[in-house]
């Protein structure tokens, strides 16, 4: 038997594996899919966005709070001192 005829064997070993594999998992996507058509998960796809930008409270962020020195920053301010 040739090289060529083994590596054919293998792909073709492989190939009964694959195929299979990726039909089964293109199903599970499909069944995920249509699930979430029924469920109403893609219903309103721009409400979110709307909201965002349609909210009453137009306040800034709060300020973050002072954090204690490190060491290393209190070097660096008495060497620029």
């Amino acid at each position: 038997m040739c090289w060529r005829s083994r590596m054919a064997s293998r792909g073709t070993g492989l190939l009964a594996w694959l195929v299979p594999l990726a039909l089964g998992m293109g199903l599970v996507g499909l069944l995920a899919f249509l699930w979430s058509m029924k469920s109403g998960q893609l219903e309103d796809l721009d409400g979110a966005a709307e909201r965002v930008l349609h909210r009453g409270s137009d306040a800034p962020l709060p300020a973050p709070e002072r954090h204690r020195k490190t060491e290393v920053e209190e070097i660096r301010e008495r060497k620029w001192e």
